[in-house]
Order: C-alpha cells, then sequence, then structure tokens
C-alpha cells in the first residue's frame, strides 16, 4: 500500500480517479498546472473545469446517459455528487453552476488526508513514482504530447471541438423570446428566440458570409461530429440547423403567436438566471462576427457576451492499440490513462472513464485482478468502445449502440431492453468489485 501514484490533469477523470483511489486509504499526488498556467479554453483556477457547455445530458432514465450517471452516483463519483448539489434548471438535462460545481470539487479533494494536489506543468513523466494516471485531457499541453509520442511510437490523434458562447441575461429582450421546454419537460428551464422562415434564411445567409477564425496552414481541419460549428452545419445545407439545433418542434404555437421555421434556445448558466448558454451553437466565427450575426436574433440585439464562442484542439491516443482492457498501456503496464485523451467524449463518460481507471489500478495495488464491466451495462459499454479496432479510431460519447444487446427479441423495445439488462448486471459487477475495493 506504499506505492507512490502520480495523477497528471485535475479534469474531470483525474479529480474522479484521485477520488476514488483516496477512498481506498492509497495516497495519491495530483499534478495540475492551473492556476500557474492555462491553456486557451481555460478560465477557471479550480479542478474539474467545464469548458464547453454547462450541460450532463439527459436525465431521462431510458437514456444511455442517464444510465451512466446512475452508474457513477453508486460508484461514489465526486462529479455526480456536486452536480446535484448545484444543479440549474435545463428540463431533462442535468445542467450545472460551473464555477460553484468546480469550486466545491476542488474543496472536497483539497480536505482528503489521501491527496495532494501540486499545482505546476507536467512535461515529462515526474521520477520517483510506481504508477501514473494520464488524465490531461483533450486539451494537453505540446510539451506533454511530444512525451507521449515518444513513448508510444506515433503521434497522438487529435480533432477540433468548439465553444457555444454565453450570454448575460439582463441584456437579453424578454418581450421577443419565450420561456418554455421542448414538450413540457422541465417547465419553463430555457429561454426560446423563434424566427420566421425569412429571419432564418436571412440569419444562414449571414452565417455564410461571416468571417471565420482561420487555422493554421499545416493544420487539417477534423471537427467531432457531435459537437460540429454551426458554419459546418451551415456549409452542409441551408435546412440543416432547423432540423439540428434550431428545430422548431415540442413549442406551443399560440403561445409564441405564430409558428415558428426555426427556434434558438437559450440555457441557465446559473439558478439566477444571469447568464445563458446559446445551445448547440458552437461557432468559429470570429469575435467581431459573432456581435454582428448573433445581434441579428430577436432579442439579442443588444446582447453582452460573457464569454465568446472558439474552437481548440482536441489531443486523444489510438486507445485499441495502446491500452489494456483495464486502461493501463500495453507498452508501459505502470501507466493509465482516463478521460478523454483515452477517445470517449463528453463529460459524463471522461468522469466515468477516470472512476474505472481509479478502480483498475486500486484493485491492482490491493492485489486484486479487476473485474471487466460487462457492455451490457454503460461503464462497460463506455470502455469497449476504447476498445473496438477501427480506422480511424474516433471519439464517442455514450449511445445505445455501444450496449451487448444479445438475446434482444425482434421487435423489443432497444432503450428498454437496455435498461432492463443494465439493471440486474449492474448490480451484479458492484456487488462482485465490494469485496475488492471502498467507494
Amino acid at each position: 500500500m506504499n506505492f507512490k501514484i502520480a495523477i497528471i490533469g485535475g479534469g474531470l477523470a483525474g479529480c474522479e480517479s484521485a477520488w476514488f483511489i483516496s477512498k481506498n486509504a492509497i495516497h495519491v499526488d495530483l499534478y495540475e498546472m492551473k492556476p500557474k498556467k492555462y491553456t486557451d479554453a481555460h478560465r477557471s483556477p479550480y479542478l474539474a473545469e467545464l469548458v464547453c457547455s454547462n450541460s450532463l445530458k439527459s436525465i431521462n432514465p431510458l437514456s444511455p446517459s442517464f444510465l451512466l450517471k446512475k452508474e457513477m452516483e453508486e460508484l461514489g463519483s465526486i462529479v455526480m455528487e456536486s452536480a446535484w448539489k448545484h444543479r440549474v434548471p435545463a428540463g431533462e438535462s442535468l445542467a450545472v453552476e460551473r464555477d460553484v460545481f468546480s469550486k466545491y470539487i476542488t474543496q472536497k479533494l483539497k480536505e482528503s488526508p489521501y491527496i495532494k494536489i501540486i499545482n505546476e506543468e507536467v512535461e515529462h513523466l515526474p521520477e520517483h513514482y510506481d504508477y501514473y494516471i494520464i488524465a490531461t485531457g483533450p486539451l494537453t499541453s505540446p510539451s506533454f504530447s511530444k512525451t507521449l509520442s515518444s513513448l508510444f511510437g506515433s503521434e497522438p490523434l487529435y480533432f477540433y471541438d468548439a465553444i457555444a458562447p454565453i450570454i448575460d441575461g439582463d441584456s437579453i429582450d424578454k418581450s421577443k423570446v419565450f420561456f418554455s421546454s421542448r414538450y413540457d419537460k422541465g417547465g419553463d428551464d430555457y429561454l426560446n428566440i423563434p424566427l420566421t422562415k425569412e429571419q432564418y434564411y436571412k440569419f444562414i445567409e449571414e452565417i455564410k458570409k461571416a468571417e471565420k477564425v482561420k487555422l493554421r496552414p499545416f493544420e487539417k481541419e477534423k471537427f467531432y461530429e457531435g459537437c460540429l460549428p454551426i458554419e459546418v452545419l451551415v456549409e452542409r445545407g441551408d435546412k440543416t440547423l432547423a432540423y439540428g439545433p434550431m428545430k422548431p418542434v415540442g413549442f406551443d404555437s399560440n403561445k409564441i403567436g405564430f409558428k415558428p421555421y426555426a427556434v434558438l434556445q437559450l440555457r441557465k448558466e446559473d439558478p439566477q438566471g444571469t447568464a445563458y448558454n446559446m445551445v448547440g451553437f458552437q461557432t468559429k466565427l470570429t469575435i467581431k462576427e459573432q456581435e454582428r450575426v448573433f445581434r441579428m436574433l430577436p432579442g439579442l440585439e443588444k446582447a453582452i457576451f460573457l464569454r465568446y464562442g472558439s474552437i481548440h484542439r482536441n489531443t486523444f491516443i489510438d486507445s485499441p492499440r495502446i491500452l489494456n482492457k483495464t486502461l493501463n498501456s500495453k507498452k508501459y503496464e505502470n501507466i493509465y490513462f482516463a478521460g478523454q485523451i483515452t477517445g470517449v467524449e463528453g463529460y459524463i463518460e471522461s468522469s466515468a472513464c477516470g472512476i474505472l481507471a481509479g478502480y483498475f489500478l486500486t484493485a491492482k495495488i490491493k492485489g486484486f485482478e479487476p473485474i471487466i464491466p460487462p457492455k451490457t451495462i454503460a461503464l462497460g459499454a463506455l470502455l469497449g468502445h476504447l476498445q473496438t479496432e477501427v480506422k480511424p479510431f474516433q471519439p464517442s460519447g455514450i449511445h445505445l449502440g455501444l450496449f451487448d444487446k444479445t438475446g434482444m427479441p425482434k421487435k423489443y423495445d432497444k432503450k428498454l431492453w437496455v435498461k432492463e439488462q443494465e439493471t440486474k448486471d449492474f448490480k451484479s459487477w458492484k456487488e462482485a468489485i465490494l469485496t475488492q475495493v471502498v467507494f
């Protein structure tokens, strides 16, 4: 039990790994370069910063995302503990007040007698440790990326991710928008901007003409399909936004006063509604053009932007080639990986991956053979994605297609089948690992 463990990266995954291991009375050193140094996308001095959206996806009991959250809760997730404590209204989504969410996690880890937080940048694996968990996330620094390349013999993979703007709530003209959630799921949690057909197509034309942030000459544009900039969506057709983030379904036309052609939703960043996130409006427009184009939308004519949209490079490794089922390297078995750098995509998925890495390493240290979660449960389905050899390997969030549905009768509801199997098999897996670890 006197092994020395270094966790590199204080994001969601690194925090979950540290928290899980510490519950087993094992000491860890958690390295985080903030607040001494920030990436282009980070702003907060706290651990577990939410860089993009403040949403942790669906809380519909039949959704794969909810199943994953439920499993995390039962394994003592610090992320889920903070999320429920600092939830803001968001219909069927679990959204959080991001600063207090991160501050809470930071404080809890600081209070643990088994976690030592070291605020410095790591360019090479620190010496004199027995085990490492690399959880540097999608924004892994260039210097540490070079270290990974030298260790594993190839360049880490990457794609570009985009961030949506955040708007001052007081700067929104409430007379031109309406409060509602789609299909009344969650009450009046969202602010909604309805557009006529004429307004929509004028907006689309301005997006096409607007100046975009250019990538450097040596960079190849590769975006994650689940988080495409609106400009990329518009390039796929004028109606793409109206069938995507601006779909006008699930609203009462009588309440609006007309049948909208498109609707943009704004989600609260805090319970008081002092700030709103433009849902699904990730963008690579220049700051000047964001102000010009988005202020064309009804109610946003005088919008004050608290954060502008942007794009950033996300780094991930070729997990099927590099990692074992227990998330440690095939080449260096004392090096584990966790979070988005493995090729899982999303806040919850990254956190869950951190829990798995924490469990696998804890079991190893305590002399047990780790028990791999079955693919019929959310954790196992997500882990299975990291073992599936496809070329090119691409990041993925949790979805129904990742679950093992062997034996499902024809015409059986997939979501219901997955939930039924997950409930039964997660209980069995949880009981099995309880003989090895504490959580």
